[in-house]
């Protein structure tokens, strides 16, 4: 497999299930070590990966959402709790901190979150990071189309390309580039077919 994507060409990947979708993102986002050829990227701190069911550390609200960075590194980057709210908002998730008691409540966010609100705190973790590439392993599965719809179109205006693997086809409009496995260890990598971009 032969493929080059640079910044702005938002790819979508399909093919059938088992054939290498999430091993290719997990050697992407570095969660597994390359084993073969030779895979060249941008540093780690210029990719986020979100997978289906985001990890959720133990800790505050605020640790939730700036994974992982710690508090400190949030003062670092000058972002201002006001600016985190305003990106919960992004995300439709701007009741989160009044509801939860504030920024540094502790809990158990696996328990008290529910999937959705689980993948919407991902998706505004992406936004406060805002990386040069995104990789999204079904990570909206959990959301409708249209709070989906909203953070895509916000992430592409964000300059954040997007490198997207989903069975929902809402959100193929979005990406202009296509990396097909036909299965057998061969694939095809081209743009988008518009038929494709036009399905709901």
């Amino acid at each position: 497999m032969s493929f080059e994507i640079s910044p702005g060409m938002h790819m979508m990947i399909k093919g059938p299930n088992g054939c290498g979708k999430s091993s290719l993102f997990r050697i992407l986002g570095e969660l597994w070590p390359a084993t073969g050829g030779t895979v060249h990227k941008p540093s780690l701190d210029k990719i986020f990966y979100i997978p289906q069911r985001p990890y959720l550390p133990s800790g505050t609200l605020r640790d939730q959402m700036i994974y992982p960075d710690l508090p400190s590194r949030q003062i670092e980057k000058n972002i201002s709790d006001e600016r985190l709210q305003v990106i919960l908002e992004e995300a439709q998730l701007g009741y989160l901190v009044t509801r939860e008691g504030g920024w540094d409540t502790i809990n158990d966010w696996n328990d008290v979150l529910s999937g959705g609100e689980k993948q919407r705190l991902a998706m505004a973790r992406l936004i406060y990071h805002k990386p040069l590439y995104a990789i999204l392993d079904e990570c909206t599965s959990s959301l409708s189309t249209d709070i989906e719809g909203h953070l895509y179109s916000y992430m592409k205006n964000s300059n954040i390309t997007l490198i997207t693997v989903s069975h929902r086809t809402t959100v193929w409009k979005y990406h202009d580039w296509l990396l097909e496995f036909k299965g057998n260890k061969e694939f095809e990598f081209g743009e988008m077919p518009a038929n494709l971009r036009e399905q709901k």
